[in-house]
């Protein structure tokens, strides 16, 4: 069945209990099979400086659903939570993206793979590296080389295990 990483992230409503109950649903999507998922992270707003921080998370999730499958499932479950989107880069409860999908690239109006976004946040990085260091990222190369370019972005792991 085909890897697919999925990014989660919260800044409201308790957010490490959000990224967890997320962590509980993608766990029982169809045709699907929760592998593993990083410990939470810590970073600041990525947008707007006036939101609190955020906690983010990354799962590795074996999956038979496709690219557009999986990504419709994820926004129900956002929308399950309550996911109101006001702002771009704004707070909320919860955000969940495919990062990457195997080795598939892809781009289209609805989604692209890998994410557009992946080599730029640590909140991302950091996590993914602590499930997969040796991952190439199609068109971006090795995981390790694009979060030493990250290095001194602020992400910090929490104590606690998701």
């Amino acid at each position: 069945m085909p890897l697919a990483y999925i990014g989660l992230g919260s800044n409201l409503n308790d957010p490490a209990r959000q990224i967890r109950r997320a962590l509980g649903v993608i766990a029982t999507l169809p045709d699907s099979r929760l592998l593993a998922a990083s410990r939470l992270y810590r970073s600041p707003p990525m947008g707007p400086l006036d939101q609190p921080e955020y906690i983010n998370a990354v799962a590795a999730l074996e999956t038979a659903l496709a690219p557009r499958d999986l990504l419709h499932a994820l926004q129900a479950i956002e929308r399950d939570f309550g996911r109101v989107r006001l702002r771009r880069w704004g707070e909320r409860i919860i955000d969940l993206d495919i990062l990457a999908y195997d080795d598939l690239c892809l781009e289209s109006p609805e989604l692209t793979l890998p994410h557009p976004g992946i080599g730029e946040r640590a909140f991302v990085l950091r996590p993914l590296a602590e499930l997969v260091p040796e991952l190439v990222i199609p068109g971006l190369g090795p995981l390790a080389e694009l979060l030493a370019a990250r290095a001194t972005d602020i992400c910090e792991p929490l104590e606690e295990i998701a």
